[in-house]
C-alpha cells in the first residue's frame, strides 16, 4: 500500500520560512508528477505547488515567488520550501500525484502566527 508521510511543519512567526518534506513509499515514484496541497479550516483542499516528473514546476498565484517545490527521486521525496510566510499560509499541507490520485497522508500542520 502506497503510504505518504509529510513532516515539517510547525509554528512559524510572519515572514519566517519552513521546509515541508514529502517521503512517498512507491516504486515508480520518478514517473509521477507531484504537487503539494493544503487545507485551511473551513475551505476546500487546494494545490498550491506543482512538479512534472521533468522538474517543470507551476505555482498557484497566493504563493508564487514565496514557495519553491522540488523532488528528489532518489530519495522518493518532495520538498516545499516556504518563505515569507504570511498568516493566510496556515493550513495542513499534503502531498499527492497531480492530479491526486493516491491516499491522503495525515499532512502537516503548519501555522504562521504571531
Amino acid at each position: 500500500q502506497v503510504q505518504l508521510v509529510e513532516s515539517g511543519g510547525g509554528l512559524v512567526q510572519p515572514g519566517g520560512s519552513l521546509r515541508l518534506s514529502c517521503a512517498a513509499s512507491i516504486r515508480t515514484f520518478a514517473l509521477l508528477p507531484m504537487g503539494w496541497y493544503r487545507q485551511a479550516p473551513g475551505e476546500q483542499r487546494e494545490l498550491v505547488a506543482a512538479i512534472t516528473t521533468g522538474g517543470t514546476t507551476n505555482y498557484a498565484d497566493s504563493v508564487k515567488g514565496r514557495f519553491t517545490i522540488s523532488r528528489d527521486n532518489a530519495k522518493n521525496t518532495v520538498y516545499l520550501q516556504l518563505n515569507s510566510l504570511k498568516p493566510e499560509d496556515t493550513a495542513v499541507y499534503y502531498c499527492n500525484t497531480n492530479p491526486s490520485g493516491l491516499s491522503w497522508g495525515q499532512g502537516t500542520q503548519v501555522t504562521v502566527s504571531s
